[in-house]
């Protein structure tokens, strides 16, 4: 059986370089705040928040807000293919953090979000 790193870890040591060690330590907490917050948006949309299209239950698929697209659960405990990836989760975080909180996340908020994912 082969065994995945969590993506933070993989992701500090990729990028380490990069990271200044305050943001080493991941806040889950932080990171399930931030989840529920909700976000007004700049065109006037309905305020967002990760949970408008992921869900409270990270074990559960959701569905994409505009599309109604189903997205797959965000657990790795149910879904073993998140959090492997760390362009596709580079890639994803740009783009939700864009769509919801209309803004890049900073270091330390895609830290806290995957920490917060990796509980699950």
């Amino acid at each position: 059986m082969t065994r995945t790193r969590p993506l933070a870890l993989v992701l500090l040591t990729a990028t380490s370089i990069f990271l200044p060690p305050a943001l080493w330590a991941a806040d889950p907490a932080a990171g399930a705040a931030a989840w529920r917050t909700t976000y007004p948006q700049a065109d006037g949309a309905a305020p967002r928040s990760c949970v408008t299209c992921h869900g409270t239950d990270l074990t559960q698929a959701g569905r994409q807000a505009n599309t109604g697209k189903r997205i797959e659960p965000m657990a790795p405990s149910v879904n073993s293919s998140r959090l492997t990836d760390p362009a596709k989760v580079e890639k994803w975080l740009t783009r939700n953090c864009r769509w919801t909180l209309g803004r890049d996340c900073t270091a330390e908020e895609k830290a806290d979000f995957i920490a917060y994912i990796q509980t699950h």
